[in-house]
């Protein structure tokens, strides 16, 4: 089996466990219930910004949505989720913040 026809049917089974119809989540995620529909089928491939949208979608990580395991590092993948969405601008005074934090918890 394809793994992204695996990703499809973990999306789907997801989707449906939240009681979400497929239009529903579609216009939530951004994107064309017939889109959604290939994603869940393996009929097409998404982009990091798409599996993003999905995960604060359906409250799961992005490593469980590709692998079905949630991993050490999810709350770092949540905020590469969240740079991947926002302008250049702002993400770079979002790195610049997690920096000064970065630095300020390490001289603790």
């Amino acid at each position: 089996m394809s793994s992204k026809l695996l990703i499809g049917q973990r999306i789907r089974e997801i989707r449906e466990a939240q009681n979400y119809t497929r239009e529903a989540l579609a216009e939530i995620v951004g994107i064309s219930d017939k889109f959604l529909y290939e994603i869940e089928t393996g009929r097409k491939g998404f982009s990091a910004d798409v599996l993003c949208r999905l995960s604060k979608a359906l409250s799961v990580s992005c490593d469980y949505i590709m692998s079905g395991e949630e991993k050490e590092h999810q709350g770092m993948e949540k905020i590469m989720c969240v740079l991947e969405t926002v302008e250049p601008k702002q993400r770079t005074r979002m790195q610049d913040i997690l920096r000064i934090l970065y630095d300020m918890c390490a001289n603790i």
